[in-house]
C-alpha cells in the first residue's frame, strides 16, 4: 500500500504534535481530517498549509473529553470523506490530549474524570465508533508519554492514564490483527510546543534542563514527533504492532 490519496484522522491536529504530523502526512500526499477543540483560527492555518503541501484537510472542531458527543462526530466525518472523495479512511492518529500537574496529595475526584476523559476514555470510545470506517490495513497510532518510564513530580494522573493507552495499544494490536490493522503507541519526551503552558518551549531553565537529560542534548522539536508518526503509517513500517516506540532524544538513559 502507498500513502498516496489515502486518509488520515488525527485528533489535535490544529498545533503542536498533530499539526507537525498533519504537515508531515501532507507532505506524503495523505489527506488529513483533523480535530480542534477551540482554536479555530489555527485549524485553518494548518488546512491552508496542507493545501500548500499539494494535500487536501479538513478541520472538524471536537473536545475528545465529551463523549456524549462522538455520535454527532461520525456523522461529520462521513461527510468531510465524501468531500475527500472517499467512505472510508485509512490511518488513526490519537494525538489530542491534556497535561495535569496537580500535586498527589491535592488531587481531586474532578481533576482526575477530566483527565480521564480526554486521555483515555475518550481515545478509547473515538477509536470504537471509528473502527467500523477504517480500512483493513489501516493503522492506528496513540500518543503517549515517555513519562510512563521515567518519573517527574506532579504528573501522577496524567502518566498513569498514559499507561493505560500503552496497555490498551498492545490489546488493540491483537484485536486488529485479523483485519491487517497496526496499532502502536509512541511516547514523547520532553517536546518544545504550548503543552503544559509551553514550559519546555518559554522557559529557559527548563529547557536548559531538559537538555541536560537527554543524549542528544537538546529537548524535541514537534517535528521530531510528527516526522516519526507519519513513517509509522507508512508501508514502511507493516511488520511494526503491539509496540510502544519512545522518542525522547535518549531522556534519562
Amino acid at each position: 500500500m502507498t500513502d498516496t490519496k489515502r486518509i488520515a484522522i488525527v485528533t489535535g491536529g490544529s498545533r503542536g504534535l498533530g499539526r507537525s504530523t498533519v504537515l508531515s502526512l501532507a507532505q506524503r500526499g495523505v489527506h488529513s481530517i483533523f480535530t480542534y477543540n477551540s482554536a479555530a483560527d489555527d485549524a485553518d492555518k494548518v488546512v491552508a498549509a496542507v493545501g500548500e503541501a499539494g494535500a487536501k484537510a479538513v478541520a472538524l472542531q471536537l473536545d475528545t473529553g465529551e463523549v456524549g458527543s462522538f455520535d454527532a462526530f461520525i456523522g461529520r466525518v462521513r461527510e468531510a470523506l465524501t468531500t475527500l472523495g472517499a467512505d472510508r479512511f485509512d490511518y488513526l492518529v490519537n494525538n489530542a490530549g491534556m497535561s495535569d500537574h496537580t500535586k498527589f496529595t491535592e488531587l481531586t475526584e474532578d481533576v482526575l474524570d477530566r483527565v480521564y476523559a480526554v486521555n483515555f476514555k475518550g481515545v478509547v470510545f473515538l477509536t470504537q465508533k471509528l473502527l467500523p470506517l477504517i480500512n483493513d490495513g489501516g493503522r492506528i497510532v496513540n500518543i503517549s508519554t515517555g513519562l510512563t518510564r521515567f518519573t517527574t513530580p506532579d504528573t501522577i494522573p496524567y502518566a498513569s492514564l498514559k499507561g493505560a493507552i500503552e496497555v490498551f495499544t498492545h490489546y488493540m494490536a491483537k484485536e486488529l490483527g485479523p483485519r491487517g490493522i497496526t496499532v502502536n503507541a509512541v511516547a514523547p519526551g520532553a517536546i518544545q510546543t504550548d503543552f503544559s503552558g509551553g514550559v519546555v518551549r518559554d522557559n529557559a531553565a527548563v529547557n536548559a534542563q531538559v537538555a541536560s537529560m537527554t543524549a542528544l542534548g537538546r529537548p524535541g522539536l514537534p517535528d521530531d514527533i510528527g516526522l516519526l508518526v507519519a513513517a509509522l503509517l507508512s508501508e514502511n513500517t507493516r511488520w511494526v504492532t503491539g509496540q510502544r516506540i519512545e522518542a525522547s532524544g535518549g531522556m534519562n538513559l
